[in-house]
């Protein structure tokens, strides 16, 4: 068995890329084996799958196994401490849903893979039927993302939008838009009615909402604070939310 032991390997060249967005066009890379089992389970399709020597046989299932050196895959997992397998994926083609019905969550210019993952994964949790996230937020195929996901972007679509597209989409099929915000025309998110549909909007750490969404919000929401912090973090405010307006 031909074990890959340098930096070199064409393999490797091109697997690594794949840490940087401008080449992941059509794949990205998943580490540890949660994920990859998220990802089979799912029907995603694995185009190979990079694994350590001794965990050969707990993936001679896949069509495509390079074997490498742990050296190398240390270097292509980008952790200090990988479990010993990495995946490469397809990228999903998420198509918008012909009919917007359901729970949903906006991610508008959120920026910290941290929080962009925390807030799908706990969406995943709370059963919404999706999230979209604007194109300024953080990327959804970082490996910092992924990570924080744990395989629940495998679980609920996730879609790339610009603010104003699904804007006008909410619009035109009347699904209500709540977006947070502190500001004085908000209200305690304890006097907001339950609905079928609605959007609910997390904006970025440091600016929150857009104007725009501040002008286009069907309803502007807080949380109560009764002691002396100034914020929430948005992930932790989010899923207060989520679970909340259920």
């Amino acid at each position: 068995m031909e074990i890959i032991r340098s930096k070199t390997n064409s393999v490797v060249k091109e697997a690594k890329k794949l840490h940087l967005k401008k080449y992941r066009q059509s794949s990205y890379l998943i580490e540890g084996w949660h994920l990859l089992e998220e990802a089979e389970n799912s029907g995603a399709v694995i185009e190979q799958v990079f694994v350590l020597e001794e965990f050969v046989d707990r993936v001679r299932q896949f069509s495509s196994i390079k074997v490498m050196s742990r050296e190398i895959l240390m270097d292509l997992a980008g952790s200090q401490t990988p479990q010993g397998v990495v995946a490469q994926i397809a990228l999903p083609r998420q198509k918008l849903p012909d009919k917007l019905l359901g729970k949903y969550l906006l991610l508008e210019d959120v920026q910290d893979p941290g929080n962009v993952g925390t807030m799908i994964r706990t969406a995943d949790a709370a059963g919404y039927d999706g999230v979209f996230v604007s194109s300024k937020s953080a990327d959804l195929y970082s490996l910092k993302v992924l990570r924080s996901m744990q395989g629940s972007h495998f679980h609920l679509p996730v879609y790339r939008v610009e603010t104003i597209e699904l804007i006008d989409w909410c619009k035109e099929q009347e699904v209500s838009i709540l977006a947070t915000t502190l500001s004085k025309n908000s209200v305690s998110y304890r006097t907001v009615p339950s609905r079928e549909s609605f959007v609910l909007v997390m904006g970025n750490e440091g600016q929150g909402i857009s104007s725009l969404m501040t002008d286009k919000a069907d309803q502007l929401i807080h949380i109560d604070m009764s002691g002396q912090a100034e914020s929430l973090n948005v992930a932790v405010a989010a899923g207060i939310l989520m679970f909340s307006l259920l």
